[in-house]
């Protein structure tokens, strides 16, 4: 059984949708009368694959066990005209804050930023075309159909982000989650020792007729920026929030200097994200209650007083915490709400519909079609169907296939390649 304490913010996954069905060859048939014309239904549309940001959910932890989700294909066409039924879609369920990326591109697909939003990730093929989709006034009796479009995998990348209103920053033990316990209903994992924070802790603090959120981010050390430690990982928690509560161990009981902690937490962010660098911060100065506290309290003011609000807090105890927490609520009123991950405008699962084609010369000297135009074709193109092969000919002069070959200099007998159809040119 799987254990949803374990806390996991990115994964790889792939999904698929569903190829659409294939369409159907076939014609009526009454006794006496085997042929009495065309009679192939469509086939149905290939499953969907859409995500959902649960609100349930705070962990990526089930697609450590299942990493693939394919869609339903659509069935093939059937007899007297009857749609093939499309296939299922999938619905992927993830924790709210979760960006979706490309591996192959490393695009944004979508952020999933609120809960209760679906977003369509990737569409299901098309389903072909029966046979009597082909029918002309001089064409009366078409033997073949279309096939079903198919679809590709896709590897995607998620990446769960903490939304939260304040992001509680610090070297490890300093009292962030103590702090987070006092000023919320959260009941974080506490010890006295480093690292005791393995994932992003949230809790909601209410003051007066206004609340927030506020999100303990695990301990940062010297070197986070470039991966070191837990740092790394978790800095990405810390994008969303709207504003810092720097706690720094005024203490020094751990033979550290505050003043040198609170400048490599600093260098830490900038150093990652300029934005992170630039966000507000209020400075918590956690364990007043401490022997040496006051001297340095006294020195940290002298350096700092003049860019920050300072704020001596005990946190086991919950002094101080009260004029803290007013003094976020007050700045958070001045800031903006925060924004989702913009996605990449042009990247997309979804097909275009345009029939785009390019045209180069191989190492045999064989001009090769490419491009979504040939992957039309060779769904529509029955090779021993000589109406088939005229609807293929007439589809390239149409297009311009001709028209560019003659341009890049083909001869008569030269070869062409379209897909899986090889033919000599001919004039």
């Amino acid at each position: 059984m799987a254990d949803n304490s374990i806390f996991i913010d990115k994964v790889k996954i792939t999904i698929k949708s569903g190829d659409g069905g294939d369409g159907m060859n076939s014609f009526k048939a009454y006794k006496g009368k085997p042929a009495c014309g065309p009679d192939g239904g469509d086939g149905g549309k290939g499953g969907d694959v859409y995500f959902y940001a649960d609100p349930s959910l705070n962990t990526l932890l089930p697609f450590r066990y299942k990493t693939k989700y394919v869609a339903g294909n659509g069935e093939r066409g059937g007899t007297n005209q009857c749609f093939g039924k499309s296939g299922e879609n999938v619905v992927i369920r993830v924790p709210v804050g979760t960006v979706v990326k490309d591996v192959e591109s490393g695009s944004v697909i979508c952020d999933m930023f609120t809960a209760g939003d679906k977003k369509l990730i990737a569409e299901g093929g098309r389903g072909g075309k029966g046979n009597v989709r082909f029918t002309t006034a001089r064409r009366h009796a078409p033997n073949f159909a279309q096939k079903g479009e198919k679809t590709e995998l896709h590897e995607i990348v998620l990446e769960l982000k903490v939304i939260a209103d304040v992001g509680l920053i610090g070297f490890p033990n300093v009292g962030k989650s103590t702090l987070l316990s006092k000023i919320t209903a959260a009941h974080p994992k506490i010890a006295n020792y480093h690292f005791t924070t393995l994932s992003p802790n949230l809790g909601v603090v209410k003051i007066y007729d206004d609340a927030f959120v506020a999100a303990d981010i695990p301990g940062l050390i010297e070197g986070a920026a470039k991966g070191a430690g837990l740092g790394h990982d978790f800095l990405r928690h810390i994008e969303r929030t709207r504003m810092l509560v720097h706690v720094v161990d005024i203490s020094g009981c751990e033979e550290r200097d505050p003043v040198d902690d609170f400048l490599k937490i600093n260098a830490e962010l900038k150093e990652y994200s300029e934005k992170l660098a630039s966000l507000p911060q209020i400075v918590a100065l956690n364990k007043c209650d401490i022997a040496g506290a006051d001297e340095n309290i006294k020195k940290f003011n002298k350096k700092f007083g003049g860019r920050y609000k300072i704020f001596p807090i005990t946190a086991v105890n919950g002094e101080g915490t009260v004029q803290l927490v007013e003094a976020v609520n007050g700045l958070l009123k001045t800031l903006p709400a925060a924004q989702p991950v913009e996605a990449d405008e042009n990247f997309t699962y979804r097909k275009s519909g345009n029939l785009d084609y390019d045209i180069y010369v191989d190492e045999n000297g064989a001009y090769v079609l490419v491009g979504s135009l040939v992957d039309m074709l060779c769904r529509n193109v029955a090779l021993n169907d000589s109406e088939s092969m005229a609807y293929f000919q007439k589809i390239l002069r149409e297009k311009g296939v001709i028209t560019r070959l003659k341009k890049m200099g083909i001869n008569e007998k030269d070869t062409v390649i379209v897909g899986d159809v090889e033919f000599e040119f001919v004039e």
